[in-house]
């Protein structure tokens, strides 16, 4: 929930604007009624491709869609939208490099008292979440070098050294059976794109 009396975010000239790393808009989450119909809209006719599905503790339910191998998903459906609201957006996500981009949009959001703050580990990507001065929800992330089913969630604790979160996060997978290499998993589902042609 936004904070309305939150102090306004500062205003800066452009002298003064903060170095900023390289982004790119990554996917979209939409919140939906119908979990069913959505994903058939979404395959069926527009021709993503279900790239991973599961269920939150919350009782949330997500279905991860691509059209690029590359990308785990580009859309993610999360089930829970309420009868009769009209917004449907769950977030709007901007990819980056590495887990030092990851950590340099963190600090920058805390600096600027940014509200709704909230660094993740999802296994297969390093994410911090926030949210912008409307309550519109936003991610910024990199991939790490493994895929894991999903949906995963666990604390990102950037205090700790990029080798440990590394090493942190992979401890954390490493008995899940679905864990492999992003390499592979991408490689996989390059053949089964091009199957499906």
């Amino acid at each position: 929930m936004v904070n309305r009396n939150q102090a306004a975010a500062p205003q800066r000239t452009e002298d003064e604007m903060p170095e900023l790393p390289k982004f790119e808009i990554s996917h979209i989450g939409i919140f939906v009624y119908d979990m069913e119909s959505m994903r058939q809209f979404y395959t069926g006719l527009l021709g993503f491709k279900v790239m991973d599905a599961g269920e939150l503790g919350t009782g949330r339910r997500l279905t991860f869609l691509s059209k690029d191998p590359k990308d785990h998903h580009q859309i993610v459906l999360v089930s829970g939208r309420e009868k009769g609201t009209r917004s449907t957006i769950n977030q709007i996500t901007f990819r980056v490099a590495s887990i030092k981009e990851v950590r340099a949009m963190h600090d920058l959001l805390v600096a600027d008292k940014v509200d709704g703050i909230d660094p993740v580990d999802h296994g297969n990507a390093w994410s911090v979440y926030f949210m912008d001065p409307e309550g519109n929800r936003l991610e910024f992330f990199c991939d790490t070098p493994w895929y894991v089913a999903q949906p995963r969630r666990a604390r990102l604790d950037l205090s700790l050294s990029d080798k440990a979160i590394e090493e942190a996060t992979y401890k954390s997978i490493a008995e899940d059976p679905t864990t492999r290499p992003l390499a592979d998993w991408r490689d996989e589902k390059r053949r089964e794109f091009s199957l499906a042609k």
